[in-house]
Parts: structure tokens; C-alpha cells; sequence
């Protein structure tokens, strides 16, 4: 699909075809709005983004695209933050989750498992005492999940490189190798049999470190053969901490988050191809950080958020870019 720009010069009229542009975002407008909420987290079930989580007690929140309505749920057990949300077999699982305030935030003890058509949650399989932590990665492949970087300490220390192997059926927990280096406050995604921690940064309010301690590498878990990679030729364009990350056609997409190099949330969505390297997609009509991102029915959807580095404001508007 192409577009035309029309450009006068020196008294000429120039058209040029150039390749058309992503899709945009689009800010939707429903009748009721979710709760202004960040470090909050979403999955996709059923065709409905359903939105929990996030600095204090909120309800889960539950958007259905061919209502355009919002319906509030029941509350978690208690507050749940700076987590990455996964569904799986129609129901929503935390790990790697925070509890608690700043900067001491404590790594929440156990699975939790929501679900949705009952509005119901519970509690499952507890995690290894020394391999908690919160504003981890989390995946799932194969009917596994891995969950990855973290920090122990909250925003304070004790950031970490594991990577863990956990199996829903059995509530066996696996250490496998860590990853090139400490990383917190990010998302993972797998493409194509490939593990991708992207984003983050180490968070350290011990030594007086807040945003900038971002990073531009791109670590990559081959499942096959076990080991780590870092992908030197192809660094994330726009670091930032607090981003979400979600796969996209051939590739994946690093959206929003927050950073050292400006108040303001990031808007950039980026998109990488595994042969083709990095590109700027598009930009968001909101920047935010710490909100979640679905696939539903092909198109993304995305929620809340903050609209400036740290914890202010505090937004409730909902985006979508729907995709061709």
C-alpha cells in the first residue's frame, strides 16, 4: 500500500509515492473509563482485555472491544504490581510480582492465577525463597513458564540476572543459566523458539540510581541449545525502563516506557525483524510507562500507564492500533 506526498519547490509541484505509514494509535473513548493505574499489567482473554494490578488496591477491569465498555471485577487478594501478566489455558497468571511501597517493594510469594469467567482468584504455587522477585519478564512456551531478571529489594538493590523454568502442572521450579547481565523493569517475548529480554534497567536507589541506569542491549535465550546471546549489531534504538513488549508479525514491538533523557513517558513504538534489525513504527498519542499491551483479534490494545517518569500522572486512557 502506498501514499502520496505532494511538496512545492522552487515553484514546482513534486509527488513522491513513498511506502505508506504504520497503522497509528487511536484513542478510543468509551463511556466509562478503567482506573488511572500504573505498574499495572493485562492479559487477552476471549476477545476481552481484562487490566489488574498496579500501586495500591485495584479492581480487575475488564474492556470488551465489540462493546467499546468497561466492566469492573472483583479485586486481587492484595496489592499487585511491576509485573508482566500471562494468559494461559484461559486464565491469567502472575509471577515476578511486587507487593508494597517504594523503595522497599517485597517480591510476592507465591503464583497467583485469575480467572476471568469466574472472576475469581488463587493462590498456587509458592517460589523459591531466594529466586523472588518482582518487575520481572515473564513468558510461557511449550507449557512452561520463565520467569526472568527481576529484583529482590525493590527499586532499592538487589537486582538480578536469573532466568527460571517453572511448570504450571507439577509447581516444579528449574534454575537455568542467567542472563548477560542484571535487568529489571521490562518484558519479554518469545519469537520463533527465541527468548527476548529487552529493555530495563537496574534499578539502584541505594547508591542514589533512578532512571538511568537504562540498557540498549538485547539478550536472546536459545531454548534449543540452552545458552545466551547478545545481539551486538541490532541494540534497542530508545532506551527505557517500564516498557511493554509484545510480538508483531515477524518480529516483536517495544512500546512506551520511561527514562533518564526526558519527564515525559517515551510514546515510540519500535519494531524489531529478526534479519531486518530495528525500525520506528509509529508513535503513541499518549506516552506511558508501566501498562500493558494485547493482541486481540490481531489488533493491540493498551491501558493506563503513567504519562511522566515515576509515578505521575496516573493515567485511565485506553489505545488501539489496529492492524491490517
Amino acid at each position: 500500500m502506498k501514499w502520496i506526498q505532494t511538496i512545492a519547490f522552487q515553484g514546482l509541484m513534486l509527488v513522491f509515492l513513498l511506502p505508506a505509514n504504520a497503522q497509528n494509535w487511536e484513542t478510543l473513548e468509551p463511556e466509562t473509563t478503567c482506573t488511572a493505574r500504573h505498574e499495572c499489567a493485562g492479559a487477552a482473554i476471549g476477545g476481552k482485555l481484562y487490566l489488574m494490578g498496579g500501586r495500591g488496591d485495584k479492581p480487575v477491569e475488564e474492556f470488551d472491544p465489540s462493546t467499546g465498555q468497561w466492566q469492573t471485577k472483583g479485586f486481587a487478594p492484595f496489592e499487585m504490581h511491576h509485573f508482566q501478566a500471562v494468559p494461559y489455558q484461559e486464565k491469567i497468571y502472575v509471577m515476578g510480582a511486587f507487593t508494597g511501597g517504594y523503595p522497599h517493594e517485597t517480591p510476592v510469594s507465591h503464583v497467583y492465577i485469575y480467572d476471568p469467567q469466574a472472576d475469581t482468584w488463587t493462590k498456587s504455587h509458592e517460589i523459591p525463597e531466594d529466586r523472588r522477585r518482582g518487575a520481572a519478564g515473564v513468558v510461557v512456551y511449550r507449557d512452561k513458564f520463565y520467569l526472568l531478571g527481576g529484583a529482590q529489594d525493590g527499586h532499592w538493590a538487589e537486582n538480578r540476572d536469573y532466568l527460571d523454568e517453572y511448570d504450571p502442572k507439577t509447581g516444579e521450579w528449574k534454575t537455568l543459566p542467567s542472563m548477560p547481565r542484571l535487568r529489571d523493569h521490562f518484558q519479554a517475548v518469545v519469537v520463533d523458539d527465541l527468548l527476548y529480554a529487552v529493555g530495563g534497567r537496574r534499578s539502584f536507589a541505594k547508591e542514589g540510581h533512578g532512571f538511568e541506569l537504562t540498557y540498549e542491549e538485547v539478550d536472546v535465550y536459545d531454548f534449543d541449545n540452552g545458552k545466551w546471546t547478545t545481539l551486538e549489531d541490532n541494540p534497542l534504538p530508545t532506551e527505557r525502563a517500564g516498557s511493554s513488549t509484545i510480538a508483531y508479525k515477524e518480529g516483536f514491538l517495544v512500546i512506551g516506557g520511561e527514562s533518564d533523557a526526558q519527564v515525559k513517558a517515551h510514546d515510540e513504538v519500535e519494531y524489531f525483524h529478526p534479519t531486518k534489525g530495528w525500525t520506528l513504527l509509529n508513535r503513541l498519542e499518549r506516552g506511558r510507562h508501566g501498562f500493558p499491551v494485547v493482541d486481540i483479534e490481531g489488533d493491540l490494545y493498551l491501558a493506563a500507564g503513567c504519562g511522566n517518569r515515576g509515578g505521575n500522572p496516573e493515567l485511565n486512557s485506553l489505545e488501539v492500533m489496529v492492524v491490517d
